[in-house]
């Protein structure tokens, strides 16, 4: 799905967006963070963390993708997860994600 990628970048280039293990935490715990995003392929212990995290402060978590596709279309190396912290990005990205499942 394409389409999540282009938004995943443009939320990057926008700056509504975040990623690494730190500053998705870092957005999740003060609130910023509006979605998670997890790489399909990210170990069990890190799946577990941003789980539990997300449930506990209310952010809804999607698994996509693996850590190459979601570095790539960040403009990035690996990338295991990220936070989008704008509105308008984390509706559509969501609407496009709740459909693959």
């Amino acid at each position: 799905m394409n389409k999540i990628y282009s938004l995943l970048g443009l939320a990057v280039r926008s700056q509504n967006a975040v990623s690494g293990e730190y500053a998705v935490e870092k957005a999740v715990k003060s609130g910023k963070a509006l979605l998670v995003v997890v790489s399909g392929d990210a170990s069990a212990n890190t799946v577990k963390q941003f789980s539990n995290m997300c449930n506990y402060y209310e952010v809804p978590m999607f698994r996509y993708g693996t850590k190459e596709e979601l570095g790539h279309a960040m403009g990035k190396e690996v990338r295991a997860s990220l936070a989008i912290t704008e509105e308008g990005f984390a509706k559509s990205i969501r609407k496009y994600l709740e459909a693959l499942e």
